[in-house]
């Protein structure tokens, strides 16, 4: 039961002659809790929630006072328990955590209670958006053919989640095919407002991706946490997180013609990861940020994660509305959002001076010049007159691509059309000449490809044996309009369409060693595409749609075209990718590809068209023409006026209406899904997708104190900036790698293993993918990549997973040591789960990245953090060292010291003090039970 500690809950008018009720702000304020209208907006938002949600226990009186009495520049001791309105998962992480609570449910039963004890008490959405896969590109069919192959992939899955949406009463599901979860999100889960029992208060989530923050556009509060913490949010625990420091950036100007809101975004990232924001939320005010439409605020708002803010807010005004005018929703809503958002005091951007933030970042919009981001992270911004002389640099550097200071080269390339179905534009089969004409040459010189371009009637088919290519360094390889950051603002959607209608009507093509692919965030981008006739297009060029959802951007941009991979492999090229998308880092968006490019969409188009990254598009031609003349970029760039004259085939209410009306009809593969009935899900042993996990093994109600850490051997020693892409299993299975001998020896073929992360609901596959990418480096292993280790102490060189059997055998814990920014990347929850079913109980690093310090310790694992200018590398340590972590025998408390004792193999021992990094004492008991499952389980039961 809440209660209203502090009288400020009011009458409210939704609407002309309608009464509700609302928690106020200003009459907080008046209540002498102090300057609230100083506060930065998100904290006001989350002050709300406090004092909607005080009932002693979750949410105390001092919890409201300590947040009401935020100062800019305090330390950060408090927590923060927010109740958030809702959950929003994606598949790859809501299908574990379905195991999880179908787990809990097993275990609850085998303890004598009723399984519905476990049941979220929060609604939660689901949208399948990470399972397509490019197979099929450039091709008419290419949509159905690759959601077809979705759907025989992922069927036990499927089947799966469909139970899930029978057992639990507030679990929906938006099916394959309709969008991907932060577009879907924003267009149309978020209400804006939310009211239950007659009280009306701000929309907010939390959400198993960390790109939810897309939603910071539109005013809501909300970020990406692990899917561990998800599930503790949903069954009735708050998501607790640090009081934080709140960085405003005040955006001024206006941008200049030519500049794209991605090129906006990438300033942004570059400019707040200099400003070390992780951890913080982040606020953009200011005139320039009300000049901004909620689809360029999303833009900025998405791409958090990769400034490393836990969220990128812009507080509501007139343009929040009018989005949701433009996305459908009702007009009764929308007035009750405003009404909301104006009694509290909150309506209307904020101007410089109004707010208190811990720091001030200014940036003129006018400063802002076209860009890309890459070759491996999102933050490394290079100006697009300098991508040139960069990449030519990146690519003579040898810390670069251990390449050393070898020259660019290229190789000669025959395609046999394999994998590919081409169609228009320079897609041509190996019968035609650039002008169209039948010729019975059976190859294309290099110079024709480049110039090629769309026939009047566009040839259909694959390349036939015999089309002859070149590639080489620099060559681009994979050209993705991909969802998520870009694919969610129609203004860079519609002028990648316009840059692709002057392409082709100057006779530009794409050559057919460039695998294009469209894969937008929501159905709703084909419906604008398709009403300006700026998809046939994009079609003549290869950009067809491919699916709807997550592809290129999560590495499901599926294969290269055999003899293309070959040529790389074999001559050790650097080929590139150039992408919408927002991550870019190593073997993310293909093992083969080393050199990965974020842009905008319009951008992707021009470097497809090119050919290349290493251009000068200033003095380089994308091509010839069909007149024969060269045609530079500047020519094919749309203006500002003529994205606008399009926008209003974007903003139509109705089809948004019509899209989102009954989502599971438009999906009639969905439909055709059988669903399996009961409160407690029927496990299948022989099972190689969904296995029931064994977090609930020995469960007892009672759980044991903590100790120290003794015996402890090292797994793996890593550098600085590992990512949960580097931790986590992502990407396809290899048939040799502990997992996919394990798929064998259950009869699994290599044509049927799928990826990881379609096999999340499996922990005997994930485990032994996890440390398993292709790029990790152990430093226990000089000269090495991949997961590999040495077992002590004879040193045997062998996988990690064979080496963490062999330990677990003999019951030695173990620890990892790495260096800073450790787990940077997409919250993924496996990154953790893996890394505990491995047996780790403690990693060391110079530093963490937040949501995965978090989901390390909601798996029991204890996060360390070295003291600055240490690490394993200043130590000398080589992992033959024993380790102990002691100082936890006689209790936890947050960020205490601890001491982490190196036993050396000479018998030295060294001690050297560090930072326990459970941050809040809500994380400290997690820790104590074991991790946030058997915590809540334990709750749950003694409530039962």
């Amino acid at each position: 039961m809440t209660t209203d500690l502090f009288h400020c809950e009011r009458e409210f008018s939704p609407a002309d002659g309608e009464k509700g009720r609302l928690f106020s702000l200003p009459e907080l304020e008046k209540a002498g809790l102090g300057a609230l209208s100083r506060l930065p907006v998100s904290l006001r938002v989350v002050l709300e929630s406090l004092v909607r949600n005080l009932d002693g226990k979750r949410v105390r009186e001092q919890d409201v006072r300590a947040l009401a009495g935020w100062k800019p520049k305090a330390p950060r001791t408090d927590e923060v328990p927010f109740v958030v309105a809702r959950i929003l998962l994606q598949d790859f992480t809501g299908v574990p955590l379905l195991v999880d609570l179908a787990a809990m449910r097993s275990a609850v039963e085998r303890a004598g209670k009723s399984a519905g004890l476990v049941e979220p008490l929060v609604p939660v959405d689901l949208v399948v958006d990470h399972s397509v896969q490019v197979d099929r590109f450039a091709a008419p069919d290419a949509f159905r053919f690759n959601l077809e192959k979705e759907f025989e992939r992922n069927r036990a899955r499927y089947e799966f989640l469909k139970w899930g949406t029978q057992a639990f009463r507030s679990f929906r599901i938006v099916p394959p095919g309709i969008g991907i979860c932060h577009q879907v999100n924003l267009e149309h889960l978020a209400p804006g407002l939310q009211h239950r029992d007659g009280v009306y208060f701000p929309d907010s989530l939390v959400g198993t991706d960390s790109h939810t923050t897309m939603i910071n556009g539109l005013s809501v509060v909300g970020w990406g946490v692990g899917g561990i913490e998800a599930e503790a949010g949903m069954l009735g625990q708050p998501v607790y997180f640090l009081m934080p420091d709140v960085v405003g950036v005040h955006l001024s100007g206006a941008l200049r013609e030519g500049v794209t809101a991605t090129d906006l975004v990438l300033r942004v990232t570059e400019l707040l990861r200099k400003a070390k924001v992780v951890g913080k939320f982040v606020e953009f005010f200011g005139e320039g940020a009300a000049s901004l439409g909620v689809a360029d605020r999303a833009t900025l708002a998405n791409m958090a994660p990769e400034y490393g803010a836990t969220m990128g807010y812009f507080p509501p005004d007139e343009a929040t509305c009018r989005y949701l005018e433009q996305t459908g929703r009702p007009a009764k809503s929308i007035e009750a959002f405003r009404r909301y958002w104006k009694a509290q005091g909150l309506f209307g951007m904020p101007r410089a001076g109004q707010i208190d933030y811990s720091e001030v970042h200014d940036l003129d919009l006018a400063s802002v010049v076209p860009s890309v981001a890459g070759p491996k992270r999102p933050q490394d911004r290079i100006p697009l007159d300098q991508i040139q002389p960069r990449f030519r640099e990146l690519l003579a550097r040898a810390d670069g691509y251990a390449r050393g200071a070898a020259p660019a080269r290229r190789v000669s390339v025959e395609l046999d059309g394999e994998g590919q179905e081409l169609s228009g534009g320079g897609r041509q089969d190996s019968d035609s000449t650039p002008d169209g004409r039948a010729t019975n040459t059976s190859t294309l010189t290099e110079t024709e490809m480049m110039n090629n371009r769309p026939t009047p009637d566009p040839v259909q088919g694959p390349l036939r044996a015999g089309f002859k290519s070149e590639l080489g360094d620099g060559d681009v390889v994979i050209a993705a309009i991909t969802s998520c950051t870009n694919t969610s603002n129609p203004s860079v959607m519609l002028a990648a369409g316009l840059l692709a209608k002057k392409a082709v009507a100057r006779g530009l093509g794409v050559r057919p060693t460039v695998k294009t692919s469209l894969a937008p965030g929501s159905r709703v981008v084909t419906d604008y595409l398709e009403k300006t006739g700026l998809q046939t297009s994009l079609d003549q060029l290869g950009f067809n749609l491919v699916g709807y959802g997550c592809t290129t951007c999560i590495g499901n941009s599926g294969p290269l075209p055999g003899p293309i991979e070959e040529a790389i492999g074999k001559n050790d090229l650097v080929v590139a990718s150039v992408l919408s998308g927002n991550r870019n880092f190593e073997a993310r968006i293909h093992q083969a590809v080393k050199a990965n490019f974020l842009m905008s969409p319009p951008l992707v188009v021009a470097f497809a068209l090119a050919g290349r990254v290493d251009i000068d598009f200033e003095r380089e031609p994308l091509g010839k023409g069909k007149d024969g003349r060269e045609v530079f970029l500047k020519e094919v760039w749309p203006t500002a006026a003529e994205v606008a004259d399009l926008l209003a085939a974007a903003r139509d209410p109705e089809t948004y209406r019509r899209r989102y009306r009954d989502v599971a009809s438009q999906s009639p593969l969905w439909g055709a899904i059988p669903s399996a009935g009961g409160e407690v899900y029927a496990w299948d042993p022989r099972s190689t997708y969904v296995r029931e996990p064994p977090y609930f093994e020995g469960f007892s109600a009672q759980h044991a104190p903590p100790g120290d850490l003794r015996g402890a051997r090292v797994l793996a020693i890593f550098g600085d900036s590992v990512t949960t892409d580097h931790i986590s299993p992502a990407g396809s299975i290899k048939p040799k790698a502990p997992a996919g001998t394990y798929l064998q020896s259950h009869g699994i073929p290599v044509a049927d293993f799928n990826s990881y992360g379609s096999r999340r609901g499996n922990h005997e596959v994930m485990v032994r993918g996890t440390f398993a990418n292709v790029r990790i480096k152990n430093l226990m292993v000089p000269g090495s990549e991949g997961g590999v280790t040495r077992l002590q102490p004879a040193g045997t060189e062998m996988s990690i997973y064979e080496a963490a059997v062999a330990y677990r055998s003999q019951q030695v814990p173990l620890v990892v040591f790495a260096g800073q920014e450790y787990g940077t990347g997409s919250s993924r929850d496996w990154a953790a789960k893996g890394t505990a079913l491995l047996g780790v109980r403690a990693v060391v690093a110079g530093s963490f990245e937040r949501i995965h310090r978090s989901n390390l310790v909601g798996m029991g694992v204890l996060p360390v953090q070295w003291p600055e200018g240490t690490s394993a590398q200043t130590l000398g340590l080589d992992g033959s060292e024993v380790v102990d972590v002691e100082g936890l025998s006689a209790g936890l408390a947050p960020r205490q010291q601890v001491t982490v004792a190196i036993h050396r193999k000479d018998g030295r021992v060294e001690r050297v003090k560090a930072t326990l990094r459970i941050d809040t004492p809500i994380e400290a008991d997690y820790y104590a039970h074991g991790g946030i499952l058997p915590f809540v389980l334990r709750q749950l039961l003694a409530r039962g």
